[in-house]
């Protein structure tokens, strides 16, 4: 009998026949050698998607990256590049020039997690349009209801 974990079960070979044995209903994580973790590790951390994102259509200079992505910082930035470069997502690429030129563009596994990056930016608008729409509802209700409002 061998035993394999995945996501949220362990598989279990039995005379040649692998079976699915949950391991816990309520697990809080995958096991660590999930592919879903695996994934969700590596785009994880603030400014990680972002960084994705703004690299994904054409290569970009740091201080282009900087400009783009207010509000974080020099060191944060070339921390995300670096991690994002060991894990071959970016490809670093200097220029000789004077001054060098560095820029920043997606690998073929960075452009495979194009379609992911769009997916959650299409679920981040829904989700802010069904917020604003609570808001304008909640609103709304709140003026109608106030003695002045109707």
């Amino acid at each position: 009998m061998t035993l394999r974990r995945h996501c949220y079960h362990q598989v279990t070979t039995v005379h040649g026949s692998e079976i699915a044995v949950v391991i816990g209903a309520r697990m809080k994580e995958p096991h660590p050698d999930c592919p879903l973790g695996e994934c969700t590790m590596l785009i994880s951390g603030t400014w990680t998607p972002n960084i994705i994102w703004y690299v994904a259509d054409e290569p970009r200079r740091f201080s282009d990256l900087k400009r783009a992505l207010t509000g974080i910082s020099s060191k944060v930035l070339t921390t995300r590049l670096r991690k994002l470069e060991r894990d071959g997502v970016v490809l670093r690429t200097v220029k000789p020039s004077s001054p060098p030129t560095v820029t920043y563009e997606l690998t073929e596994l960075g452009r495979e997690l194009r379609p992911v990056i769009d997916a959650i930016v299409d679920v981040g608008r829904r989700l802010k349009e069904s917020k604003l729409k609570r808001l304008e509802d909640a609103q709304i209700q709140l003026s109608s209801s106030s003695p002045t409002g109707g």
